[in-house]
C-alpha cells in the first residue's frame, strides 16, 4: 500500500542495483525512505554478469545465501578468445583470491534486480513504482530539497527529503538537469544483442564463463551463460564498423559478424536464437559531479562505463553500500546534507572508475594483448585479476598501470564525479 506523505528521509530515484541497494541499508538502519521507480518491477535489463566483489555488497544485504540456492550459473573465471578461436588461459578468480567470493553468478536481471528492490521493502521502504521523476525541487538558495513525479495512480506530486538519490540509471535525470553529462571521449560503441537457447557451454569449470571473443578492428562479443538453457550475447563495435554500407538489418548484421570469430561461430551452431534483436547505444560518460547540496548520483546515474569488463553491477552496488552509510551519518548529525557529506564516497567513486578505464581503454589499443602483459610477470597477472574482480579499493596499481602504458596508450585522469563545492 502507497502512503499519500509527502515527507521523508530521503528519496532514491531509481530502484535499479544502486538505487535499492541505497534504499534497502538506510531503511534497515532506520530511516524513511522512497523508492520512485518509472517500470513496473520485474522488468527487463541487459548486463548479466557480476564481478567477484559484487560478493560483499550482497553480503551486506543478506542475500548472498539466496544466491548460493538460486539455479543461476556459477562464474568462476573470464576468458578472452582470437578470432581464430584460440582460447587464452582463463582468468580463474579462486587462483588468486582464496575466498567465497572468487565464485560469482550469471544472473537474469529481473530478477536480480527484484530481489534487491524486495529486500528495500522487506527492510522497511516505501517503493512507488510506474513513477516518472518529472524535476528537481529546489529553495531559494539552490539546495535540492525534493523531486516532483508523476504517478501512474496518483498523477503529480511533490515529495520532499533532505536527500535526495539519483539512482536512474542511464536516464541521469539529475545530471541532465544539472547539464553535468560529460562523454568519453574514445569509448563510443554501439551494442547489438539477443539470446541463443540450448547454445553450447564449454565443460567443468567453464561451463559459467563470461567469454570475450574479439572482432575485427578491436569490436568484440560477450557470451554469457545464464539459467534455462539461455545465453546472452552480444557485439560491442563502433557504429562505422558495424553498420558499414552492406545492411542496416540488425539480425544480418548479428549474423554476419557471427562469421568472424570461430569459437562464437561453433558455439551458437548448436542453438537457436530466440527474441528480437536489442541495439543500444554504448557511450561512456561521467558526470562532472558526484553531489551538489540535497542531491547525490548513484551507479549509472554517476558514470557508465565500456561493459567488457562487467563493472557495471559491482559500481553500482559499491555506490549503494557507501551512500548508505554516508547519507545515514550525515542524517544522523542534525545537520544540512550537503554535497561535503560526499567528498569522500566521491573520490573513493573516481578512483575505482579510473582505475578500470585505464583497463579499458588498453583492451581496445590495437597494438595491446593481455597475453603480452602477463608475459612480463606473474605479479602483473595477479594485478590485473584484482581489477577484473573488482578489488580495487586501496591498491597501488602503478607497476601494473607503466606496464600497461608500453603496451598501449592510456587515459589521462580526469576531476569529473568529485562532489561540488557547496554554496
Amino acid at each position: 500500500m502507497i502512503s499519500q506523505k509527502s515527507n521523508y528521509d530521503a528519496i532514491v530515484v531509481g530502484g535499479g542495483p544502486a538505487g535499492s541497494t541505497t534504499a534497502a541499508l538506510l531503511a534497515e538502519k532506520g530511516h524513511d525512505v522512497l523508492v520512485v521507480e518509472k517500470e513496473k518491477f520485474p522488468r527487463y535489463h541487459v548486463g548479466e554478469s557480476l564481478m567477484p566483489f559484487c560478493y560483499f555488497p550482497l553480503e551486506r544485504l543478506g542475500l548472498v545465501d539466496t544466491l548460493m540456492e538460486s539455479g543461476n550459473p556459477r562464474k568462476y573465471c573470464v576468458q578472452f578468445v582470437r578470432q581464430d578461436g584460440f582460447l587464452s588461459q582463463p582468468f580463474y578468480f579462486f587462483q588468486h583470491f582464496d575466498h567465497p567470493s572468487s565464485t560469482t553468478w550469471q544472473v537474469w536481471r529481473s530478477e536480480f534486480d527484484q530481489m534487491i528492490m524486495d529486500k528495500a521493502r522487506e527492510y522497511g521502504a516505501e517503493v512507488m513504482e510506474e513513477t516518472k521523476a518529472k524535476n528537481l525541487i529546489k529553495g531559494q538558495d539552490g539546495k535540492v530539497e525534493g523531486v516532483k513525479v508523476l504517478s501512474k495512480d496518483m498523477g503529480e506530486l511533490e515529495l520532499r527529503a533532505p536527500i535526495v538519490v539519483d539512482a536512474s540509471g542511464r536516464d541521469c535525470f539529475a545530471a541532465h538537469k544539472e547539464n553535468w553529462m560529460v562523454r568519453d571521449p574514445e569509448l563510443k560503441k554501439v551494442a547489438l544483442w539477443t539470446y541463443y537457447k540450448n547454445a553450447k557451454r564449454d565443460p567443468g569449470l567453464d561451463e559459467g564463463a563470461t567469454t570475450v571473443a574479439y572482432l575485427p578492428d578491436k569490436g568484440w562479443f560477450w557470451y554469457i551463460p545464464l539459467s534455462g538453457g539461455m545465453v546472452s550475447v552480444g557485439i560491442v563495435a563502433e557504429r562505422d564498423y558495424l553498420f558499414n554500407g552492406s545492411t542496416k538489418d540488425h539480425a544480418e548484421i548479428f549474423q554476419r559478424e557471427v562469421q568472424n570469430n570461430e569459437w562464437i561461430k561453433e558455439h551458437l551452431a548448436e542453438g537457436e536464437q530466440t527474441g528480437e534483436y536489442r541495439i543500444t547505444g554504448e557511450y561512456s560518460y561521467r558526470n562532472r559531479y558526484c553531489a551538489t547540496d540535497g542531491l547525490v548520483l548513484a551507479g549509472d546515474a554517476l558514470g557508465f562505463l565500456d561493459p567488457v569488463f562487467s563493472s557495471g553491477v559491482f559500481l553500482a552496488l559499491k555506490s549503494g553500500v557507501m551512500l548508505a552509510d554516508e547519507i545515514d551519518l550525515a542524517l544522523q548529525s542534525g545537520q544540512a546534507v550537503t554535497s561535503k557529506s560526499f567528498e569522500n564516497y566521491g573520490k573513493r567513486m573516481q578512483s575505482s572508475i579510473e582505475t578500470m578505464r585505464k583497463i579499458v581503454y588498453a583492451f581496445y589499443d590495437p597494438a595491446f594483448s593481455f597475453g603480452d602483459l602477463v608475459k612480463r610477470g606473474d605479479h602483473l597477472r595477479a594485478a590485473l585479476t584484482d581489477c577484473l574482480i573488482g578489488n580495487v579499493d586501496d591498491q597501488d596499481f602503478q607497476e601494473l598501470f607503466d606496464s600497461m602504458s608500453d603496451l598501449a596508450k592510456l587515459p589521462e585522469p580526469v576531476e569529473h564525479g568529485l562532489a561540488q563545492a557547496s554554496s
